[in-house]
């Protein structure tokens, strides 16, 4: 077991990592939810069946009364109409302020329950349960919650710090290898802005059953970096726009394929390879630098590269919250383990996009 604390001023929180950890979530919520009756248990179509009993029984045996909502896997769930059946499954439940939500499951069970909560009743506390790489690494510690519009990814959200988060690594070991490979773009992008040693590490495992070898590791490392992060930019306005290397591009891969043809971690991937070969293109990034990003995708069975048309990136370009004005934030490396925010003019990314990376 190895736990880590988020020492955000009034918001700490704990995040816990421990093979079998999700036998112990009614014990360690009650730890931190000592005033809660109620426990809204939010997970989806595919975790339901694998752990939705598990967790509801042990939360069921430390007091509380739980009400479960299984919501449709997918990215299509994270949306507006989702958003407003939560409400009404909490409000049906008699859910109060002192009561709390449970996110239990990847991506898009957390980041709509955790807006959900930071939403309902002006702001219940939750707790975040992932079962799912991506989500144990990235997108569960750091209290972005979001929801998606038609329009684009994320574009209604808040910053909401759960209370607690618990990670069990054996709900790795249920994952596909597609899913899993899924959330090592995201592992990768720590080693490559923040931490070349642990970059290295991850080309010497080789593969997921070398990853599984060191997981405990992989995880607190990650997790240690985001938080680190999160602690001096909670709202995202500085340094924390780093973690989003490989995404405004990424988005526009997701969005051109309507969240349908590519996952989140896939279309980070080429993200990540593309920024790395504009860091090239600008001076910023040196070559062997860009080869080891390529090598790194390739290594964990990701895309290299995504088609994508001038008009899916300057819709997506155009929505990024990088953004400012004529203007965006583009993240590029200077080295291996090192980035930085670049100000880059959007009609020069376009033209730089438009010499090799259109459809």
């Amino acid at each position: 077991m190895v736990t880590l604390n988020v020492p955000l001023p009034g918001r700490a929180y704990d995040i816990c990592i421990g093979h079998g950890i999700l036998k112990e979530a009614g014990t360690r919520c009650r730890g931190v939810l000592p005033k809660a009756k109620k426990l809204a248990l939010v997970t989806d179509s595919n975790v339901a069946p694998l752990y939705g009993d598990m967790v509801q029984k042990s939360l069921e045996q430390s007091g509380f009364t739980v009400h479960r909502t299984v919501i449709p896997a997918g990215e299509a769930s994270k949306s507006m109409d989702m958003l407003m059946h939560l409400y009404e499954e909490f409000m049906d439940f008699g859910l109060t302020r002192s009561d709390a939500v449970v996110a239990l499951g990847g991506g898009v069970v957390g980041d709509l329950t955790g807006f959900a909560a930071s939403t309902i009743l002006r702001g219940v506390d939750f707790v975040q349960i992932p079962t799912t790489l991506l989500a144990q690494v990235d997108s569960s510690v750091g209290g972005k919650v979001a929801v998606d519009l038609p329009s684009g990814k994320n574009l209604v959200g808040a910053f909401w710090q759960p209370k607690l988060v618990l990670m069990d690594p054996n709900c790795l070991t249920t994952l596909s290898d597609a899913i899993f490979h899924d959330g090592m773009a995201e592992v990768i992008k720590y080693g490559c802005i923040m931490d070349a040693d642990f970059f290295h590490l991850l080309m010497d495992c080789g593969g997921r059953k070398g990853v599984m070898e060191h997981i405990e590791q992989v995880l607190f490392s990650c997790c240690s970096m985001k938080a680190d992060v999160v602690l001096q930019d909670e709202r995202d306005t500085g340094l924390r726009m780093l973690l989003n290397f490989g995404h405004t591009l990424g988005h526009a891969y997701e969005q051109a394929y309507h969240y349908e043809t590519y996952t989140h971690g896939q279309a980070v991937a080429a993200g990540m390879v593309a920024a790395a070969e504009l860091g090239v293109q600008m001076g910023v990034t040196p070559p062997t630098v860009a080869q080891e990003v390529r090598e790194a995708v390739r290594c964990y069975a990701l895309p290299e590269k995504i088609a994508c048309t001038m008009d899916a990136y300057r819709g997506a370009i155009g929505l990024d919250k990088k953004g400012e004005g004529d203007e965006i934030h583009l993240i590029l490396l200077e080295e291996m383990g090192a980035a930085k925010a670049v100000k880059v003019k959007k009609q020069r990314l376009f033209a730089l996009l438009g010499e090799g990376y259109g459809a």
